[in-house]
């Protein structure tokens, strides 16, 4: 079991390239995780933004939103709304799939296709961090990803902190995480009316009938 404090943001289109060039940058730390392209498969349950069910590479993965918490502003050009939530995980060791692949292919599960960056930061008491690489286990962090996503052949991007730790230090985390990687982001708002989980993503990308 994993409690994260995150925030996200969801966007309509393809990610613009002076993002994804920003995020490249080694301007924000050595350590930079090559993309990762993978197709996960979402349980859409209608109606419901606080649990989130998905099939990733034969995990089967479950989070519960524990708490909606307060907006959290950075300067003049991000503003979100933070999360907690609890993720367990739960691997089959065989070959077999944990859901019959029948079951998958009808409705409401959903394929999303992803091509995810990402970067991890360790956190100090004194809230200083420093560029550190992905798979490092690290008691006090917050992982910053930009991920490209393809649902229903529509394009969306996302960008998203996930910090972990000492549940009083997730906020100061995300905090000193994000004002820093502010300094240098090229000019393009991320908005509170945009900021939510993937499971209001789901329901908000869903063709219309």
């Amino acid at each position: 079991m994993l409690t994260t404090t995150e925030i996200r943001w969801f966007y309509s289109g393809t990610l613009p390239a002076e993002i994804q060039d920003w995020f490249n940058t080694d301007a924000l730390g050595e350590h930079h995780h090559p993309p990762e392209e993978r197709e996960d498969v979402y349980l859409h349950i209608p109606e419901c933004e606080y649990l989130g069910i998905k099939l990733r590479q034969k995990r089967l993965e479950i989070k519960l939103r524990k708490a909606e918490l307060d907006a959290l502003r950075f300067g003049d050009n991000w503003e979100g709304k933070a999360e907690k939530w609890v993720k367990w995980s739960c691997e089959d060791p065989t070959a077999e799939s944990l859901i019959p692949v029948d079951l998958v292919k009808k409705a409401p599960w959903i394929n999303v296709k992803k091509v995810r960056s990402q970067r991890k930061y360790q956190v100090s008491c004194d809230t200083s961090l420093i560029s550190v690489p992905v798979d490092r286990a690290i008691d006090r962090a917050c992982n910053v990803e930009i991920t490209q996503l393809n649902i229903h052949d529509n394009a969306w991007w996302s960008l998203a902190f996930e910090a972990y730790g000492e549940d009083t230090n997730l906020i100061d985390n995300i905090k000193a995480v994000a004002s820093w990687l502010l300094k240098s982001y090229p000019l393009f708002k991320l908005q509170t009316q945009d900021s939510y989980a993937y499971p209001k993503w789901l329901a908000i990308s869903q063709p219309e009938i």
